[in-house]
């Protein structure tokens, strides 16, 4: 033990020159110095256990006892037990017989379009109808209170001051010519006078036998006319009409993206240029275009404007001038798209895009998402434009052209 030590101890001494030469500090030499010696040791230990370890693996494999050996050979003579005989196999199951496919179920029919176009009036037909059947419920008198009542409920349901007014003065002669006194008779003259404040839109000229019919479409930003021109290509295509569009909107961003859009759904050609280019020179390609492939329908979108915006309206004038230039009394037809769900407010604006450039009708989008479908009276009346198309629902073919006649017996439909 004692030798060992020393020896260990020499070894150490030999050490501290070397760790002091590789910059070690003094007061850590001895410590260094035994920290090699042990490492030294546990790698000769590893080392010495992994050299063990392939001795072992590499000695051959000791005999069997020479009885195991015996009990073997004993075996390996005893004669082998017979195989058992095969069981039969067995027959195999008839076949079930296939059960007869169950006949497909008939298709439900599509809906029509007058029942689209109630569902689309439900809001309108539900706040505005439900407050004057209450008020002209069995018996009820007709007197100067239900006319003073009934006059309020048609002025919150967005008709207006003076389309209300019609209404009420016309509604009074009744009385006074007819001797109408009976609530439910009161209820089919309403309907009546609606109806003929409302203006039945002409028939479109399709197909023009002298060039493509020209439509522009107008309209604040946010009012869905872009959609309304991809559905009303779609609309035109069915009916076998060549269709091309102009992406005039060539402000907002992605704007002629959505229109290609639209187009490429349709089958449509979409001529359009580059976003911040001229809307006249789109205007200007685009009934170049149309007339050079035969079109029968041109539709021209254009950029979303506020109507008190002279500059905005006079480029409007500037691209009508173009497209007469090109196309004999084009645009053939300038709808304003308007937003139903803002009321009064698309009456205002009617008024100012009309005033500014002059509209031919109205395409009134959102009309199921609103109770405010009065409007549609209030503009016919207070206008005197028609209404073409009303949008009551987001599929392509929730774009409808507006029956006057239609519209007031969904609204005064009592079927729910």
């Amino acid at each position: 033990m004692t030798y060992t030590m020393v020896w260990i101890e020499n070894i150490i001494n030999g050490l501290i020159p070397l760790l002091r030469q590789a910059g070690v500090p003094e007061e850590q030499l001895p410590m260094a110095a035994l920290a090699c010696v042990y490492g030294a040791a546990v790698l000769l230990a590893v080392l010495l256990i992994v050299l063990l370890l392939k001795i072992s693996r590499s000695a051959p494999p000791v005999d069997q006892p020479s009885g195991e050996a015996g009990v073997a050979s004993e075996d390996a003579t005893a004669e082998p037990e017979p195989e058992p005989e095969p069981e039969p196999e067995p027959e195999p199951e008839p076949e079930p017989e296939p059960e007869p496919e169950p006949e497909p179920e008939p298709e439900p029919e599509p809906v029509n379009l007058l029942a689209r176009f109630r569902a689309g009036v439900a809001k309108t037909r539900s706040s505005f109808m439900g407050r004057v059947d209450a008020l002209l419920s069995a018996g009820r008198k007709v007197d100067a209170d239900l006319f003073e009542e009934l006059e309020e409920i048609l002025i919150t349901a967005d008709l207006g001051i003076q389309t209300t007014r019609v209404l009420m003065s016309a509604l009074e002669k009744r009385c006074r010519d007819t001797g109408l006194n009976d609530a439910q008779q009161l209820r089919e003259a309403l309907m009546a006078e609606m109806t003929a404040l409302l203006i039945v839109p002409p028939k479109l000229d399709l197909p023009k036998a002298d060039g493509p019919f020209v439509i522009m479409m107008i309209g604040v930003n946010g009012v869905g006319k872009t959609t309304t021109i991809g559905k009303l290509a779609r609309q035109f295509t069915q009916q076998k009409l060549k269709v091309v569009l102009g992406a005039g909107d060539t402000f907002r961003a992605a704007a002629a993206e959505q229109l290609t859009a639209w187009g490429e759904r349709a089958g449509v050609d979409v001529i359009r240029h580059t976003e911040g280019a001229d809307p006249s020179a789109v205007a200007f390609d685009a009934a170049r275009a149309a007339v050079a492939r035969k079109a029968d329908v041109l539709i021209l979108d254009t950029a979303g404007r506020l109507h008190t915006k002279v500059n905005l309206m006079a480029e409007l004038k500037k691209m009508r001038r173009v497209l007469d230039r090109e196309i004999v009394a084009a645009p053939h037809l300038t709808l304003l798209v308007l937003d139903a769900t803002t009321g009064q407010n698309a009456l205002i604006q009617a008024r100012q895009f009309h005033e500014a450039v002059g509209i031919d009708g109205i395409a009134l989008t959102k009309l199921d998402g609103t109770a405010k479908g009065g409007i549609v009276v209030a503009i016919a009346c207070e206008l005197g434009l028609p209404v073409f198309y009303v949008g009551v629902g987001e599929g392509a073919d929730d774009l409808q052209t507006f029956h006057p006649a239609d519209f007031v017996a969904a609204l005064f439909d009592k079927t729910d």
